[in-house]
């Protein structure tokens, strides 16, 4: 089955970026949609960006031209290029596969980004 590593994340000033990976193994991953989700304390979880196994992108609308989601498929990687940096950015960022025609996720154990001052 898909296993999924989150990597990247770490304390950032306002303005700044940061790129998240996604290490994806376990399965086919031409066969997966992979999306990058985060949760704030006390905040709901909420999808930050989806890249489908075709490429097709889409964002949450807050984040479009800040954010920017690819993936690399000879390294089998989702990364998540995060710019211009908010403190409302501040989250446990989640990567989550799912499978064509299934409505399995897979979830991996998060990684913490941090914006401020």
């Amino acid at each position: 089955q898909a296993e999924l590593v989150e990597s990247g994340g770490g304390f950032v000033q306002p303005g700044g970026s940061l790129r998240l990976s996604c290490a994806f193994s376990g399965s086919r991953f031409s066969n997966y949609a992979v999306s990058w989700h985060r949760q704030a304390p006390g905040k709901k979880r909420e999808r930050v960006a989806r890249i489908q196994s075709w490429g097709s992108t889409d964002y949450l609308d807050s984040l479009k031209g800040r954010f920017t989601i690819s993936r690399d498929s000879a390294k089998e990687t989702v990364y998540l290029q995060m710019n211009d940096l908010k403190p409302e950015d501040t989250a446990t960022y989640y990567c989550m596969a799912l499978r064509r025609f299934s409505s399995r996720e897979h979830w991996g154990q998060g990684t913490q980004v941090t914006v401020s001052s």
